[in-house]
């Protein structure tokens, strides 16, 4: 026999329906949204408030609170009300000033951008106020984020081009990202690394001895995410050749291989382009010019620059060859594909709001 008032049953629309499972989703929403949205979700399918409270972690009359202010007010009713407090003591106008100060104008003493106390010494405000304001608005004067538009005259196809064989690779080929991290320097640090310990990181010494550089070549199968490397003194024709040689060797014959390259000059090689026309199985898929994002062999030279190369000392450039190919080895076994999802149409339609955000300014 049941026990209590028995509970009013939660109806829930369409779109209501919808809001709340974006909301119950979201991992950016503060969690007590998140949580009283997926109360509300499983009381509208018949749970009880026992069972909800034991599934989410709360008590059962928290579920009782928010399960009655959505059946009276709705969604409105899962936001916090207002609470008292002392009211605001600068006025809609005062902080739109410091908005637009910040965004229009700089510091009169040659600074290149302002800082919460040479702002509040201009605003005749307390820094701990310009801070509170920049906060809310998601103003920081004193970052920057670096890029570098493309002037290659055929940007949209070679993107169209290079996007197509992530998206829809070929039948029957291998689509192979290359190129080559020049100058990979083997440094030897001048004193004994300190070992991370309880409390305290891994000490290492600023300056460093160099004993030569290499040049890493790669190429990333897209479909496997596995590499093929090879590290050569020089960077030049010969040694891509080289590599190419390589790759022909590594590639079982009936397979048509895609090479998606940069804009270097020993691509372009006349040498280079004879080896490739007597190989009717390669194609070349150039990169627009400063878009080497848009090759994913990148990502795998940021990874081995970060785990093994970076924090690392070698004595010699032998060294440091060793601990390369031993990375790869390790590598390949346990690769995955990085996972393209941008299409060609996002990434122009990216680049037309930026170039719109540049036309509007005095730069």
């Amino acid at each position: 026999m049941g026990q209590g008032r028995p509970l009013q049953p939660l109806a829930l629309g369409p779109e209501v329906h919808a809001e709340l499972t974006s909301l119950a989703r979201s991992r950016t929403l503060p969690h007590d949204l998140v949580r009283r949205a997926k109360i509300i979700l499983l009381c509208a399918d018949g749970v009880s408030n026992t069972t909800v409270a034991a599934q989410l972690g709360v008590t059962r009359p928290t579920v009782g609170t928010w399960r009655e202010r959505f059946r009276r007010q709705g969604l409105m009713g899962l936001y916090d009300e207002r609470r008292p407090g002392r009211p605001r003591t600068i006025e809609d106008e005062r902080i739109t000033r410091l908005i637009r100060k910040t965004l229009k104008t700089r510091p009169k003493d040659g600074s290149t951008q302002w800082s919460c106390r040479t702002l509040a010494a201009e605003a005749h405000v307390s820094k701990s106020t310009v801070q509170r304001v920049w906060s809310a608005f998601g103003l920081q004067p004193h970052r920057q984020k670096h890029f570098k538009l493309s002037t290659d005259p055929f940007f949209v196809e070679k993107v169209r081009d290079v996007v197509g064989l992530y998206l829809q690779p070929p039948d029957h080929a291998m689509v192979l990202c290359v190129d080559e991290k020049s100058q990979t320097q083997a440094l030897e640090r001048t004193q004994p690394l300190l070992p991370m310990g309880l409390g305290y990181v891994q000490g290492v010494t600023h300056n460093y001895i160099r004993h030569g550089t290499t040049t890493l070549f790669a190429a990333l199968d897209v479909a496997s995410g596995t590499v093929l490397t090879q590290c050569r003194p020089k960077h030049r024709h010969q040694e891509f050749l080289q590599f190419l040689t390589q790759i022909d060797a590594s590639v079982p014959q009936h397979l048509d291989i895609h090479l998606v390259v940069d804009n270097y000059s020993t691509h372009k090689h006349a040498k280079v382009k004879r080896w490739l026309a007597a190989r009717p199985r390669y194609h070349l898929h150039f990169t627009p010019t400063y878009a080497s994002w848009l090759n994913q062999v990148e990502i795998w030279f940021n990874i081995v620059t970060q785990k093994a190369i970076r924090r690392g000392s070698f004595r010699s450039v032998r060294d440091l060859v060793a601990r390369i190919q031993t990375f790869e080895q390790h590598y390949n076994p346990s690769a995955q594909p990085f996972v393209w999802t941008a299409t060609a149409d996002s990434i122009l339609q990216k680049i037309e709001r930026l170039c719109e955000a540049i036309s509007g300014t005095r730069y």
